[in-house]
């Protein structure tokens, strides 16, 4: 009888999922989503970070039915929160205690050259730490984002897929070379036994820090941004960024990278959305090539002589004149997941905004 009761007890058992860079803009909304299906969460954060931004994530969902009819401030109470430098394997070693499943999303994104060889380092190190960790405590499965950054180039007019190799170039951001190597170390757990999955989300909107990120375009806008670029990129939403994340770890996949991406847009198109949806200005000047090249410069010079950090720079200014589309065909073939519209992730986050200011 005993033996009996012990295997009831064990077929009940929670899994405790560990999720790093828990305050950032995927990170807090993961959790949300965790805590909707009734999951343990342990999330890291550094030292310093802004617990309470994590509660207003909470906030900008609706609440419709279980666990999400706590509140925010309960939600938040039920994570186990976790205070640890990604890199202190002593510190993340006790982080990974009974934990059974991870998701990496931790990871500094800054166009600043003086930050350059911090952020490689950085991202580079703790996704080592991580894939350590994972082998080390047995973990069940990883997921590691990633970043369409990492992807290869085509010049040929078609999309970018996961099979496009990323390769050396002195057109790539420093963030990219972070990110490509970063995915190396996983490719490297995956060698020594590691199961895992790579996301490649391209740029990721939604509400959270309206200083920062993506979430600070709104808050541009309606501070009146005059320039715009010809450029075009991938763009989806955060909660479809988490639940192809989410779907993907509960699946048997394994040992893949997916791209996720809602739509390719203009620059241009994305911004005079956003301007529409919170009354403000749409752009109206366009940021010639050699306007670009003149403004990050002047950007600098004025970082300098003001001693703070430029707000364009030389990898921002010749990104956002790229021309890059992205596929959805293996995520959608994978997972038969539909992507929620920009414009609908725009009204959302727009929102949010409103609500906030």
């Amino acid at each position: 009888m005993d033996f009996q009761l012990m295997g009831i007890s064990c077929i009940f058992e929670v899994i405790m999922i560990l999720v790093t860079g828990g305050t950032g803009l995927v990170g807090s909304h993961l959790i949300w989503h965790l805590l909707q299906k009734g999951e343990k969460v342990r999330a890291i954060h550094r030292f310093g970070s802004h617990l309470e931004q994590v509660i207003e994530v909470f906030g900008y969902y609706d609440n419709p039915s279980g666990e999400s009819k706590a509140t925010p401030v309960e939600l938040f109470g039920k994570v186990e929160w976790f205070e640890a430098d990604l890199m202190d394997t002593e510190m993340m070693n006790e982080a990974f205690d009974g934990v059974e499943k991870v998701y990496h999303c931790a990871a500094i994104v800054s166009f600043d050259p003086e930050e350059r060889q911090k952020m490689i380092t950085r991202n580079i190190e703790t996704t080592v730490t991580i894939v350590n960790l994972c082998l080390e405590h047995n973990v069940k499965k990883l997921c590691h984002v990633s970043s369409v950054s990492a992807l290869g180039s085509r010049y040929d007019g078609e999309p970018v897929s996961e099979s496009d190799l990323w390769k050396p170039s002195r057109k790539r951001t420093s963030y990219s070379v972070s990110k490509f190597q970063s995915e190396m170390e996983v490719w490297r757990g995956i060698n020594e036994g590691l199961k895992a999955v790579i996301v490649n989300p391209s740029v990721i909107l939604g509400p959270g820090n309206w200083n920062r990120g993506t979430a600070g375009f709104f808050t541009r806008i309606k501070s009146g941004l005059d320039y715009y670029t010809e450029g075009i990129t991938g763009f989806v939403d955060v909660r479809d960024v988490c639940k192809c994340m989410i779907d993907l770890m509960e699946s048997d996949i394994d040992e893949q990278r997916f791209i996720i991406n809602g739509e390719n847009l203009p620059y241009r198109e994305l911004f005079n959305q956003i301007a529409d949806s919170i009354g403000g200005k749409r752009p109206s000047k366009h940021a010639t090539r050699r306007l670009a090249e003149l403004g990050w410069r002047a950007d600098w010079l004025r970082s300098k002589l003001t001693f703070s950090k430029p707000m364009l720079t030389r990898e921002t200014a010749r990104s956002g004149r790229g021309t890059t589309r992205y596929s959805t065909v293996k995520i959608k073939e994978a997972l038969g997941h539909e992507f929620i519209p920009i414009s609908e992730t725009i009204s959302w986050t727009a929102s949010k905004f409103l609500e906030r200011k």
